[in-house]
């Protein structure tokens, strides 16, 4: 069990994808992506392994949740600041976390 001072440290926010690249470099399937969260955190980088359920032209656009107060981490030749969240599938794959209805960009979830 944790408190709830622990899981509140935890900054969750809601962002918009705004650019998709492919990621070869990586050794599993990703995308490189680029997420606006509003004036207050401004553009952040991401490396997600979301290839097996979205095509880049319908991630454009779309609201997700990540984690941005984690320290930035390296991978290969991409600076990944933040971490967008999912969950895996019956198979492993990851489904992204979104909003159900579309809520202002830096939103923190609580």
């Amino acid at each position: 069990m944790i408190a709830y001072d622990d899981f509140a440290k935890v900054d969750i926010r809601v962002g918009r994808i705004i650019q998709v690249e492919d990621f070869p470099q990586t050794r599993k399937p990703a995308y490189k992506l680029t997420i606006d969260f509003g004036s207050e955190i401004g553009t952040k980088r991401s490396s997600a392994q979301i290839t097996r359920h979205y095509a880049k032209e319908e991630l454009l656009g779309m609201q997700v949740m990540a984690v941005v107060n984690f320290p930035a981490k390296q991978i290969g030749p991409f600076r990944s600041e933040v971490l967008t969240l999912g969950v895996a599938d019956a198979n492993g794959d990851v489904v992204l976390l979104s909003p159900t209805k579309e809520v202002p960009l830096g939103g923190k979830m609580f």
